[in-house]
């Protein structure tokens, strides 16, 4: 799916950066612990206050009051770029994943199109380093060979449409997506993309020289394992950077590209063309078996008419330069270990600052992870997760959403028109808890145990014709973007679905033995958080039926602007890594994640309330010294907890569109008058922020 993008709570395997999430651990989590025994569960508090660090005062920092301890005491793992609540529940739950691969792969009698079959058989085959290794780079070799029998830039043109309809990707991003002025059908998305670096700035700011001179380098080195002289690599090298440089100059800033009006342009197939005279989109459409009726979207022209002109005129051997090593990089992980190394060596510790690779069967499962994900979420799915955990979920998120339509019925800024469109909007929500209703069809999939790269290939291609398939088709709102094994969340604007995969509920986000201070404080934040996206900056241009249009009033939108660049400024002023006071967090790049966790933590703790309304006796009750409001703040501080290696933490602020957790700890509470209520805090504390600056938006 490639339009629109998913707007989620942590940055994800799925939704990672293009260029970072390759061969560095760059996500949050990706998968669940199975539930904790009952002797466990006996053992072990829903929080555990021995972890808080009584030195700091909350007042000043609930960030360290709750984390610094935890944070001293588990340094990053070597082959990890962050480590903290996201990623112990990733790593813990890779051993729950694990034994399900392992257990397929020594399934002699699983049926041969069984998922367990194919799992089984894709997860061995990844897994025979012997026969990867004498295969060296064998696998990409026609790949190879096809890209130099290139004789000029109409074969270019060509290479690119064929490779794209075996589901290989080249130069931009093709999928379906819901249309932006009719929701309820699918249309096509072709969207800018074809570069390696995280963002446009890398390939000129002179701050990320050494960066670029390491790509340089890194793409030398791609072309000197498959047969390139040095020489001749080294100038290669040169000219696919420059190649990408040009690409780059017509691309969006990260902060330009979440602006809707940038991610949908509607073209007739004739007025594309005329954009691109040199590359067909009928010729395009028709090798990818896809249908075109009144047009789809070229979101970018400004892009796509760079990527013509240099197929008109970039010398043809520039062009076979960038698309080798594509090739080979995008091949890397499944070929000998010299190339793995050497991609390891650029993305995991030039880039991301990450001292060693995850062991192979991590990296492997990573692999599984995205070529037949939904198949082995549902193995997990039946493995861990219970009706009890859905029911008490849906139970949490009609609470959330309760809460939400009672702050926005009580706005004092909103007139009642407006008022009534976003109630109209919030009408219209649909959550989904868990898993999807209908598990998908792997029919038709080839795995075979002794063909890794193939497998792959294989799973890629069908996996692409899958997503093709939409086109022009009804939009199924109960369509799920992220697999049931993900630790996250998201809203899809476009269908207005907020979704709650299995994984994330657990603790410290859930515990169904917990009090309902940790669990709002933990998911029901989580829950307000994915609903609050539903009325960000972006998700507030869109209507209850997912299209992009305006239901607000002038006035209304102006005061709406102008709360949230309050909260702008709030962030623009964090300087996130220490000895760099001039890397400042993006205020506007970061502002639908800010806009949802202050409304989320609101619409939560007003939840809370609610909740605690039906059992009066519990709202004075304290549990090991503190009150509800207090260890519902500490455990949104909780899920918070953890630690970045500086060089990802720099490449996040430079593209990613969530602002750096310890930050997410600290930021909502201080703008919450009931946090300062509750630990006592006054005017003048650090996490008391003056009237004048407090945000206030839903």
């Amino acid at each position: 799916m490639n339009a629109p993008k998913l707007i989620t709570l942590s940055l994800a395997v799925s939704l990672a950066l293009s260029a970072c999430n390759k061969h560095a651990d760059t996500t949050p989590a990706q998968a669940s612990t199975p539930p904790a025994t009952a002797d466990a569960a006996k053992q072990a508090p829903s929080f555990d206050v021995t972890e808080l660090d009584k030195d700091i005062n909350v007042c000043d920092d609930l960030n360290g009051f709750v984390n610094a301890k935890w944070v001293k005491a588990n340094p990053i793992p070597d082959d990890r770029t962050s480590w903290g609540a996201f990623n112990k529940l990733a790593e813990d739950s890779l051993n729950t994943q694990h034994d399900i691969v392992e257990a397929a792969a020594k399934n002699k009698i699983a049926p041969s199109d069984s998922i367990e079959h194919k799992i089984g058989a894709l997860y061995a085959a990844g897994m025979d380093q012997a026969a990867i290794d004498k295969a060296g780079y064998t696998p990409l070799q026609p790949t190879l060979d096809a890209i130099t029998g290139l004789k000029n830039n109409q074969n270019v043109a060509k290479y690119i449409v064929d490779r794209y309809a075996q589901g290989d990707g080249q130069v931009f991003e093709f999928g379906s997506g819901a249309d932006y002025q009719h929701a309820e059908t699918q249309i096509a998305y072709a969207n800018e993309g074809g570069l390696g670096l995280p963002t446009k700035d890398y390939y000129t700011d002179p701050k990320y020289a050494d960066i670029r001179d390491a790509y340089i380098a890194y793409i030398a080195k791609s072309f000197e394992l498959t047969g390139t002289d040095p020489a001749a690599a080294k100038t290669q090298a040169q000219q696919v950077f420059d190649l990408e440089k040009q690409l780059a100059a017509a691309s969006l800033s990260r902060v330009d590209a979440r602006d809707p009006k940038n991610q949908y342009h509607f073209v007739s197939v004739a007025e594309a063309d005329k954009v691109t005279p040199h590359f067909s989109w009928e010729t395009f459409f028709n090798a990818q078996g896809v249908s075109i009726d009144k047009g789809f979207s070229l979101s970018q022209p400004k892009f796509f008419a760079e990527f013509d002109k240099l197929l008109a005129k970039a010398p043809t051997d520039q062009w076979r330069a960038y698309l080798r090593f594509h090739a080979i990089d995008g091949a890397a992980n499944a070929l000998s270990q010299p190339f793995v190394d050497a991609s390891f060596d650029f993305w995991g510790k030039t880039l991301s600052g990450q001292p060693q690779q995850k062991p192979r069967w991590k990296r492997v499962l990573g692999a599984v992870n995205q070529s037949m994900g939904q198949a082995l979420g549902q193995l997990y799915v039946a493995k861990v997760f219970t009706p009890e955990a859905k029911t008490r979920a849906t139970e949490l998120v009609d609470n959330v959403r309760n809460a939400l339509k009672a702050r926005i019925q009580h706005l004092d800024w909103m007139s009642e028109d407006t008022k009534a469109k976003a109630i109209a909007k919030w009408d219209t929500f649909l959550p989904k808890i868990g898993y999807p209703d209908t598990w998908r069809d792997w029919s038709g999939l080839e795995i075979k145990q002794d063909d890794y790269y193939g497998d792959l290939q294989a799973a890629q291609k069908f996996n692409y014709q899958y997503d093709i398939a939409k086109i022009g088709k009804p939009t199924d709102r109960k369509d799920w973007g992220m697999t049931p094994q993900t630790v996250n969340a998201y809203y899809n604007p476009t269908d207005n679905t907020i979704n709650f995969p299995a994984a994330i509920l657990q603790p410290p986000f859930f515990d169904a033995k917990a009090d309902d201070a940790i669990n709002y404080g933990g998911i029901g934040a989580v829950i307000g958080h994915e609903a609050s996206h539903g009325f960000d900056d972006e998700g507030s241009q869109f209507d209850g039926a997912g299209n992009n249009v305006n239901w607000w009033t002038k006035d209304d939108r102006a005061k709406f602007d102008a709360r949230t660049q309050k909260l702008v400024d709030q962030f623009d002023a964090y300087t996130p890594i220490k000895d760099k006071p001039d890397l400042h967090v993006n205020g506007k790049l970061t502002l639908g994640e800010n806009i949802a966790d202050l409304g989320g933590l609101n619409v939560a703790y007003d939840a809370l309330h609610t909740a605690m309304q039906q059992h009066p006796g519990e709202a004075d009750q304290k549990i090991d010294g503190y009150t509800p409001d207090q260890r519902f703040f500490m455990n949104w501080a909780r899920v918070w907890r953890g630690d970045i290696r500086e060089k990802q933490a720099i490449v996040y602020l430079n593209a990613d569109p969530h602002a750096p957790m310890q930050l997410r700890a600290i930021a909502a509470p201080s703008n919450m008058p009931a946090f300062a209520e509750a630990f006592q805090c006054k005017a003048g504390d650090a996490m008391v922020r003056p009237d004048d600056k407090r945000v206030v938006i839903w």
